[in-house]
């Protein structure tokens, strides 16, 4: 039985949040929840944040931490967050990190855990590199760890595998650098409240032994 159930998973692009979020989904009944799907979903539904999002988004500007958390806060108090969620991508900042505070104290919920991916820059820009998606499902593979079983073909659908603009190799670079100067703030700040876990380890099997046993 998970008793930490309540996560935040945070690490650079291509340090494995999407891949270990999905295994823990596979073995207990969390619920993934990533600001990017709760925005397409707000907007889509055509809520009043849904609305205000989608307007500034098409003059170009970007969402404020107080919309973002708000769809957060909305999404945390939806009834399948009682079993537990993990949240991917948010926060970014320190300010996103109190407003989550807020909110989580206004659901009634507590946050149990920030895991941290640390893996080094070497083997992120491998992956982010070496990275295919399917063009058909989505489904991530990676030339170096995780290639498909045929060449170009995604297994799960059968569709033609690509690699996205995004993933060439001064962009990676791009995206470390932002990364670190925007979220290690934010670490330090889960750090100083006792609630991060780092994971250093880079094999996947150990990995998953880690989040077992530090989760329950």
């Amino acid at each position: 039985m998970l008793k930490q159930k309540n996560l935040i998973f945070v690490g650079a692009p291509g340090a494995g949040k999407g891949t270990f979020s999905a295994w823990l989904l596979e073995h207990y009944d969390l619920v993934h929840i990533s600001t990017g799907d709760i925005l397409r979903d707000e907007i889509r539904r055509d809520t009043e944040l849904g609305r205000a999002a989608s307007g500034l988004m098409k003059e170009g500007k970007l969402v404020p931490d107080e919309i973002v958390a708000g769809m957060v806060k909305a999404r945390l108090a939806q009834p399948d967050c009682d079993k537990g969620f993990i949240l991917d991508g948010f926060p970014r900042t320190v300010h996103q990190a109190e407003l989550l505070e807020a909110a989580l104290a206004e659901t009634g919920r507590k946050l149990d855990r920030v895991v941290l991916f640390q893996v080094p820059d070497e083997m992120l820009l491998q992956r982010l590199t070496a990275r295919l998606s399917c063009r058909k499902c989505g489904e991530i593979y990676n030339r170096l760890f995780l290639p498909p079983r045929q060449e170009g073909v995604c297994d799960k659908c059968g569709g033609e595998l690509f690699q996205r603009p995004d993933d060439s190799l001064e962009t990676a670079k791009n995206r470390l650098r932002v990364f670190y100067e925007q979220t290690q703030p934010v670490i330090d700040y889960y750090a100083r409240s006792g609630k991060l876990l780092t994971i250093t380890e880079t094999d996947r099997e150990r990995i998953q032994q880690l989040l077992n046993r530090e989760l329950n």
